[in-house]
């Protein structure tokens, strides 16, 4: 639960993709309806990217 995790690191000298996940909170329930769409963006999102993922 990172709030600013964008502003905060230089995501391109990394060599992996950071999906960050917009819900409600973390609970099980407010994150479920997000999987899909982050296993989308785990497959597609390349490498010192951030993807947004969110209701």
């Amino acid at each position: 639960m990172d709030r600013g995790i964008e502003h905060q690191q230089n995501l391109a000298r990394f060599d992996i993709a950071v999906i960050l996940l917009r819900a409600r909170s973390n609970r099980l329930e407010d994150l479920e309806p997000l999987v899909e769409a982050t296993m989308d963006a785990a497959r597609n999102t390349p490498p010192g990217t951030l993807a947004v993922v969110e209701e």
